[in-house]
């Protein structure tokens, strides 16, 4: 696990030295910022409209080969950019193309690499794996931020992409060692298995054995349908789909919501943004770090961590001062982070094993889409009520349902409790056992016989029990 923690910090960091200067360089190119977000979305694409594709391929494929691969390609796809723009040879169909060739590979890498981690460690110590995970991504990133200036300054633009392919070889070197942990012989996960369909002949069973479902055979014979129809299927999985899709839309687009606060309202330049978005990162790693203590996130804490954090992003829209809002941001990243890692943790294993892969997928395709949808809308309301309401309003949208939906469970534990409490039997002490009396013998008397020729005479009573 250490290798693999070491390997996703060097990619997180290369990924980042990318997407710090890839904006930058598109616009170098095309001259135009409509262009530049019309690379965004034909690299986010695919992650829309093949996720499912892509998790049923992790499902069916090996895990570790499938990662190993996927690393590879988009080092070939980093090394290609690089040569490209080194030679002044980019354009914009080959830059477009490029941006496709990323999204399509990474609706298989982003799975296979997830799921890939979790497989390194015991069943027990998942979330914790999960929460490293998350604080390497978000040391990563500030790593490859900060790293991506000095290396244009010094080595010109190429130089992103050659360091962020040289980082997907790194990963794809240490796959092949990494041991993954046997399942065998741990005890099998509460998770409830999906129903196996009924096998064509009746008598491929064989009479009075067990229909048992097979790993395998729901690895090699399910399909993208059956990842969506599972996912819609689990209450736990959409409540937290709906969750996350209100504060990725109204509550996480911070990187334009306080731009906007910091350089309007509150006066503040590129200097004072940097500030904030330094405390939003050590919030971050904080926040990680913290949720490593999870054994058991539940959907319900994913929604208690986002109405908290709601509550704080309307304290900062409200914040008359740059100190009080860096303030207020590092509590918000935390609780903020701890619902990430939370979240993560329950779509990875609440679903069986065989089905993971398909519900990473759905959850790509998902996570796209409110992605695309969130900085066009939360931009959209910022130009119609000013930054500090577009905050206020954001943090109501996403606080009042989750704060409604945790108090409609809590009622319903209540009840439940209140119902189990009354249908139980209530024991007496010293109840006397009932017991079966025997009935007492009964007495018929009989007519005495007449004494017969040999002497004998009949008794004079018979007893009946």
């Amino acid at each position: 696990m250490r290798w693999w923690s070491l390997a996703n910090l060097v990619s997180n960091a290369g990924t980042w030295m990318q997407l710090t200067v890839q904006s930058l360089l598109v616009l170098q190119v095309t001259g135009s910022a409509a262009m530049t977000g019309l690379s965004l979305a034909v690299q986010a694409g695919p992650g829309l409209l093949l996720g499912l594709l892509g998790g049923a391929a992790v499902d069916r494929w090996p895990r570790k080969l499938t990662a190993a691969v996927s690393q590879v390609a988009l080092g070939a796809v980093g090394f290609t950019t690089a040569a490209l723009v080194a030679l002044d040879l980019l354009n914009v169909p080959v830059l477009l193309t490029l941006a496709a060739v990323t999204g399509i590979i990474s609706t298989v890498d982003g799975p296979a690499c997830a799921l890939l981690g979790n497989d390194l460690v015991p069943r027990r110590d998942v979330p914790s794996a999960i929460a490293l995970g998350s604080a390497v991504h978000s040391i990563g990133r500030l790593a490859g931020t900060a790293l991506a200036g000095g290396a244009v300054l010094l080595f010109g633009t190429a130089s992103a992409f050659v360091a962020n392919g040289f980082s997907f070889v790194f990963v794809a070197a240490v796959i092949p060692f990494l041991k993954l942990v046997d399942r065998s012989a741990e005890e099998p996960e509460t998770a409830p298995e999906p129903e196996p369909a009924a096998p064509a002949d009746p008598r491929a069973d064989g009479p009075g054995e067990p229909d048992e479902p097979d790993d395998s055979r729901q690895r090699a014979g399910g399909g993208a349908r059956d990842g969506l129809r599972f996912f819609l299927g689990r209450p736990q999985l959409v409540l937290l789909a709906a969750i996350t899709a209100l504060s990725s839309v109204f509550g996480r687009n911070y990187t334009l919501t306080l731009a906007v606060l910091v350089t309007g309202p509150l006066a503040g330049g590129a200097g004072s943004f940097g500030t904030v978005s330094t405390a939003l990162a050590v919030g971050g790693i904080a926040g990680a770090l913290l949720a490593g203590v999870l054994q058991r996130p539940s959907v319900r804490l994913v929604a208690a961590m986002s109405a908290i954090g709601a509550a704080f992003q309307i304290a900062a829209g409200l914040s008359p001062t740059l100190g009080l809002l860096v303030l207020l941001v590092i509590p918000m990243a935390i609780v903020e982070s701890v619902s990430d890692t939370a979240g993560t943790t329950v779509l990875q294993t609440d679903p069986p094993p065989a089905m993971r892969g398909r519900v990473l997928g759905v959850w790509r395709s998902l996570s796209t889409g409110w992605g695309l949808v969130g900085p066009p809308a939360i931009g959209l309301l910022m130009e119609w009520t000013g930054p500090r309401a577009a905050l206020v309003i954001g943090g109501l949208v996403v606080a009042l349902p989750a704060v409604a939906g945790l108090a409609v469970h809590a009622r319903r534990a209540r009840r439940a409790d209140t119902d189990a409490a009354t249908q139980a039997p209530v024991a007496t002490a010293a109840e006397p056992v009932e017991t079966v009396e025997q009935p007492e013998p009964v007495r018929v008397p009989v007519p005495a016989r007449v004494t017969g020729r040999d002497g004998d005479r009949a008794p004079a009573a018979v007893t009946v029990s």
